[in-house]
């Protein structure tokens, strides 16, 4: 593999700080260097960089930084190599029946909790029907025709489906279905059970502490069924709320990784000397992200298929990647990213056209009044104030400004857009960066679907939109096993979107992680930013 594969994130350690002295941890690489500079090294301690998580399960709540601390700690079936292919996990081999309807999976013999209790086949039956198919975001799409899932031994477990279902392989890993210990979930509360916040997991680490406000610490974990692994001591999560914080920090040597494009893109220069550094832009693959402009239907003016079209139409994708994102994206050109490729549609009807977008506004009705304007929108954005988030709004409302459309900037806390959105509705247009994932019916039929417009459920329909036409579309594409009746109907699907334009697909993202050099892994994955780590070390400093 190439070296910048080998370098997931950097974990330079020279200088230990003091919170990782008083958390008992050592400095790494005592004695002598290997002979081989890039053998597996045992040892040490990372410190990776994350935005705080409100808890530390996966298996019911899809938001990133819950998943770059949990994953270290619990896992799926299975994980994804660079190519969003399935490799084993906690599932050391599967097979599908001829008609697609059962799917066996032969599970780790030698896996165990955390707490020392074996990993078995309930467990992974427990998490399925009573977390995945009832509380996970996605779970509604994901698990809709699972029927029943079988155990006909503790390490063999069976997924019987009512039609095809060719996405669910694309979501089964640590950050789609996480599996939960049953005998610490069972007969609980499972939202509020007190394992979500201290993990009993199978994973290379083990729960330590929370510190909130401060870090998560990991430790090894000794027993872990790959032989030989973890390589490091422990992982050590600091919370750096201050992008610019995080920049000096790496630079200083207090911290060694930053995962999902913690460091502003504007900043990224200052970590180009790859003799030092490492920028890692193969991450986040699995997750095939798309920062957006969802409109509100059930508003005025918004209403209006045309006017819709209009804001698609006065914004300049392509200027806005380079302008905002630095060049770290794509322009995008529908719900469906160009990186699935098996479903992508190229074209895009609504592209940067402003002159097209000032006749749609008066076929409308709304013209421009006596000082230039149309009417009056708000934008509230969803990325908690994230740089790269505010300079698009900025963007935004110049391009809107210039068909005449006056635009209002609203920057909320998280907690208080995802009440806004998705419980009061209360907005015209929101900004965020959603994951559209492998395949469509896992990220995209959940932001178009009509049963999925759940009050206070957050990242489902929060537009409101409704197109029955629509709904029968993916329906059927979710069950279709034919590959080329699924493709075409998933190229119509994305027709309709387009033309309704309830949501304006604006940039294709790259997510990286910024490292130091010294950082290794021996297994580059698509869904890297929720690798286990097993696999990493630390390098010793040249």
């Amino acid at each position: 593999m190439k070296r910048r594969h080998l370098m997931l994130s950097g974990l330079g350690l020279a200088g230990l700080p003091a919170l990782a002295q008083a958390q008992g941890q050592t400095p790494p690489h005592a004695g002598h260097a290997p002979a081989d500079p890039e053998a597996p090294v045992r040892g040490g301690t990372a410190r990776i960089v994350v935005q705080e998580p409100p808890i530390l399960t996966s298996a019911f709540i899809t938001t990133m930084n819950i998943g770059m601390v949990s994953s270290k700690i619990l896992e799926g079936l299975v994980s994804y190599d660079l190519d969003l292919k399935p490799v084993p996990a906690l599932a050391q081999s599967w097979e599908v029946s001829a008609d697609g309807l059962r799917i066996t999976f032969h599970l780790r013999r030698n896996a165990r909790w955390h707490d020392g209790q074996p990993f078995t086949s309930a467990d992974v039956r427990f998490t399925l029907l009573e977390v995945s198919k009832k509380l996970h975001p996605f779970g509604r799409a994901v698990f809709a025709n699972v029927t029943a899932v079988e155990t006909p031994d503790p390490h063999s477990v069976t997924i019987v489906l009512s039609a095809p279902a060719p996405y669910l392989f694309n979501y089964i890993n640590t950050y789609g279905a996480q599996i939960l210990p049953r005998h610490i979930y069972e007969g609980t509360d499972i939202l509020q059970n007190p394992a979500n916040s201290a993990p009993i997991g199978t994973g290379p680490f083990r729960f330590k502490e929370w510190v909130r406000g401060s870090h998560v610490a990991l430790e090894r974990n000794a027993d872990y069924w790959q032989e030989g692994k973890p390589y490091l001591d422990g992982i050590l999560f600091r919370f750096i709320p201050d992008p610019v914080a995080r920049s000096v920090a790496l630079e200083a040597g207090e911290i060694d990784v930053t995962i999902g494009s913690l460091i502003p893109v504007t900043s990224l220069r200052r970590f180009s000397d790859a003799r030092k550094y490492t920028i890692n832009t193969e991450d986040g693959r699995f997750l095939a992200s798309i920062f957006l402009a969802q409109i509100n239907v059930r508003r005025p003016y918004l209403g209006d298929r045309r006017v819709r079209q209009a804001l698609s139409h006065a914004i300049d994708r392509a200027a806005l990647v380079r302008l905002v994102w630095q060049g770290y994206g794509k322009p995008a050109t529908g719900p469906i990213p160009s990186s699935v490729s098996q479903y992508y549609a190229r074209g895009n009807p609504q592209e940067f056209d402003p002159r097209r977008a000032e006749q749609l506004l008066d076929e409308a009705g709304y013209r421009r009044g006596a000082d230039g304007r149309r009417f009056r929108i708000n934008l509230v954005s969803g990325d908690g104030g994230s740089l790269e988030s505010n300079r698009a709004g900025e963007f935004i409302k110049q391009a809107f400004a210039r068909i005449g459309v006056d635009l209002e900037l609203v920057v909320e806390d998280p907690a208080a857009f995802l009440r806004r959105v998705y419980t009061d509705a209360d907005y015209d247009i929101m900004t965020s960066s959603l994951h559209r994932l492998p395949d469509p019916t896992l990220g995209v039929q959940r932001l178009y679907w009509t049963k999925n417009i759940i009050k206070g459920a957050p990242w489902t329909n929060g537009s409101g939109y409704s197109n029955p036409e629509l709904d029968g579309i993916m329906e059927a594409a979710a069950g279709e096993g034919d590959v080329a009746k699924r493709k075409a109907l998933i190229t119509r699907w994305q027709e309709i979107a387009q033309e309704d334009s309830p949501i304006l697909d604006l940039v294709e993202l790259t997510w990286t992680t910024v490292s130091t050099a010294r950082f290794r892994k021996e297994r580059a994955q698509g869904d890297g930013m929720f690798a286990g780590l097993e696999d990493a070390w630390l390098a010793p400093a040249r």
